[in-house]
Formats: C-alpha cells, structure tokens, sequence
C-alpha cells in the first residue's frame, strides 16, 4: 500500500472548495474499497482549502512554469535587497507588479475554465494578489504556493524578507494596518500611493483583458488553421489510399495482361514450327507433282527412276 496517488491529489485540489469535501470522500471509500486502509486514514485528513487558495493551487497545479518563474524573481529581489542595489530593486519592483498582475489573469482564465467555479466577479483576487506577493517574500510561502496544497491565502504587511511573526494565513482579504499611536501624519501619502496603485492596477487589468483578448482571437485563428490543415490531411490520406488502389488494380491486370502475352508468344511460335512443317511437306509434294507431269509428256521416261 503506497497512500494516496500524486495524480489523485492534484485533481483533489484541482476541484472547487464546494465540492472538495464529497470529491475526498469519494476517494476515501474507493481506497476502502480497494483495501488500502492507510491512503484511506490519509486522504481523510485533507482539509478544503478556501477559494483564494484553491485559485493559487489551480495555478500551481495547471502553470507550474509560471510558478517557478515567480520564485526565481523572488530571488532576485531578496539579493538586490540585501545587496542594497536600489535601482535594480526598483526595476524588479516594477517587474513584479507586472509579473503578478499576469498571474492573476491567468488564474481568473483558469477558473473560468473549471466548471462549478464561481463567476469572474466572485473570485477573491486581491487575496491571490496578495498570497503572490507573501511567495515573493517568504521561501516557506511560495514552498507552499509551489505544492499545490495551500489551505489558506497569505499576506505580508509589506515587501522583503519580513520575519516570521509577520506572516499571518488568513481566509478573506487582509485587513488594513492599525495606525500608530499619535498618529499618521502620512497618512494622505499613503492614501494618494494607494489611489496611484489602484490605478496602476486598473491599467494593467485592462491591458491584460486586451492581451487576452488578442490571445484568444490569435488561438482560434490558429486552431481554426489547424482544423483546415487537419482536414487537407485527411483528404490527402484517403486521395493516397484510392490512388494505391487503383495501382493495385493496374498491377493486377499488368499480369493478367503478361501472363495472356506468354501464352501467346507460345501459341506463335508453335504456329512458326507447324508453318515450317508445312511448306517443306508441300516442297516436297509439289516435286513430286512435277516428276510425275514430265513422265506423262516423255513416255520413254516412264517406269524410270528419276536418279537413273
């Protein structure tokens, strides 16, 4: 007994949370059934990952290049930082606003494709956003967000290498950070940073739902191509086979054909023989038609031997 499959885990949380707990409980008494006690006691203790965190494993599970694409700029944020390196951080910076504003496209594609997922406008995006961002931030996060596996979205206050105390699992939208005592005199910077970055959410979005669009037109313009050239194929397959078919029926007939010459040249050349037969045996009786005529018109010729 070897416990519960690879593949049966990633279509476990590959299903939507609402139907997570019957699609376990459908392994669980196939395992039974099948006698393996242990994949069984296994499988039970899988718990229903939230939606957010469902929409990261569909990522993970279905992108896993993208994935890891996300952990090797996360590698090289944490080395400009600790490096102090602030332009090139700056420019990772904004590579990775792009980078997870692609990913939360792709998820919102992915679960469009699942059916019994919730409707685009149900999806709790900014809790991928924000569980994205921790993976960026923590190695054990995006450990987790590799896995497939996550049970809760993630979120970091901030960005960097934030120490553990920091990082909280939660199931819903992080909430927003307690003002300090006295205080925020920042607090309209930070209101004005936030407006700018909804706003450079919204650019992306839209920029994205126009790439998409561009992409799904260029993939049926393609699929459409193959289909054509799918079908030129299959003609050409069955012009080839009739094409062989009609060879073979040529071919047939060729020995039909060569096997009936044979015979003939046969017969002719049997003909020949008889022919040559012929004409010696008519020599021969035209002289003697001969001999005989000159013994009638000269009788003392007659009871001669002509060789005498």
């Amino acid at each position: 007994m070897s416990g519960p499959s690879r593949e049966l885990l990633r279509q476990l949380y590959r299903t939507p949370p609402d139907r997570f707990v019957a699609a376990r409980d459908e392994a669980v008494a196939e395992a039974r059934r099948a006698g393996d006690v242990p994949a069984a006691r296994e499988i039970a203790r899988l718990r229903r990952p939230t939606v957010a965190a469902w929409l990261v494993n569909l990522l993970a599970l279905e992108r896993p290049e993208l994935v890891a694409d996300l952990g090797q700029l996360a590698e090289s944020l944490r080395s400009a930082q600790r490096e102090l390196r602030g332009a090139q951080l700056r420019e990772l910076s904004t590579q990775r606003r792009a980078v997870v504003g692609a990913l939360l496209a792709e998820v919102r594609s992915l679960a469009t494709a699942v059916p019994g997922a919730p409707p685009p406008g149900k999806l709790p995006l900014g809790a991928v956003e924000s569980t994205l961002n921790a993976a960026l931030s923590d190695a054990e996060v995006a450990e987790q967000v590799r896995s497939g596996r996550l049970l809760r979205a993630a979120s970091y206050a901030g960005f960097g290498e934030v120490p553990r105390p920091q990082l909280r699992l939660v199931t819903e939208e992080p909430a927003p950070p307690s003002r300090p005592p006295g205080g925020d005199r920042s607090a309209p910077r930070a209101r004005q940073a936030e407006r700018a970055a909804r706003a450079e959410r919204e650019r992306r979005r839209r920029a994205l739902a126009t790439e998409l669009a561009q992409a799904r037109t260029d993939q049926e313009r393609a699929e459409a191509e193959l289909a054509g050239a799918a079908e030129a194929e299959r003609g050409g397959v069955d012009g080839l086979a009739a094409i062989e078919a009609e060879i073979a029926e040529l071919e047939r007939q060729r020995a039909a054909a060569e096997e009936e010459l044979s015979r003939a040249k046969s017969a002719r050349r049997a003909a020949e023989r008889a022919v040559v037969v012929a004409r010696r045996r008519t020599g021969e009786v035209e002289a003697a038609a001969e001999a005989l005529a000159e013994e009638e018109a000269d009788p003392r010729r007659a009871g001669r031997h002509p060789n005498v």
